[in-house]
């Protein structure tokens, strides 16, 4: 990394950390720097966005190390999975007019519905060539201030893989704790079992 990329990308996690997420007010698109200097824009997908993540999720489907599809579902069910009923977050390098494709993204939904709404439930993908330079962290952080801006009181994951060590760690660096073990949860490409963790934050003492 550059020094002028580490710079910006510091700057990027101070202004996260300074204003605690719950004083931010997010107006997307969002701006910022990853760790290698590189620019990226974060924008709330729409109808232009549904087939550059149906590009990058059959990556993450075809790795299958991170989400439960075994294969990839039909139009309808993606569309149920990544926009209906959420808030659907992308993020493009360095931005969405000049990209070639989508670096990542995450979707933000309550977990439950009426009295349990303020449950919020996300999940977020990157694409493997922008994996390790700081994407996921800022996608994280952003998903925690949106999720406050929302009104949402917590976050829950249903289904972190433990084997997605990667993963795990950053969530636990964003303020999550694990609530509990779901024992042979998910099938890995082997044939083989592995738990899955089910990962909490609060939002209210942010």
């Amino acid at each position: 990394m550059n020094k002028n990329g580490s710079r910006n990308y510091l700057k990027v996690l101070e202004y996260f950390r300074k204003r605690r997420f719950s004083k931010m007010s997010l107006t997307f698109p969002v701006d910022a720097k990853l760790k290698d200097g590189s620019p990226v824009q974060l924008v709330l997908a729409d109808e232009r966005d549904v087939e550059p993540l149906q590009d990058l999720y059959r990556i993450i489907v075809e790795e299958g190390t991170s989400y439960p599809h075994d294969r990839f579902p039909d139009e309808d069910a993606f569309m149920d999975y990544w926009f209906r009923g959420k808030s659907t977050v992308a993020a493009y390098v360095p931005d969405r007019a000049n990209a070639a494709g989508m670096a990542g993204a995450f979707y933000l939904k309550p977990n439950w519905p009426g009295r349990a709404r303020q449950v919020a439930n996300a999940g977020f993908i990157v694409v493997p060539d922008w994996r390790n330079k700081g994407l996921g962290w800022l996608l994280g952080a952003t998903m925690l201030s949106y999720a406050k801006q929302l009104g949402y009181h917590s976050v829950i994951f249903n289904l972190v893989f433990s084997d997605n060590v990667i993963a795990r760690r950053l969530w636990e660096k964003l303020g999550f704790i694990e609530l509990g073990v779901i024992p042979g949860a998910v099938r890995k490409n082997d044939g083989t079992y592995q738990d899955a963790m089910i990962m909490f934050r609060s939002l209210l003492e942010i």
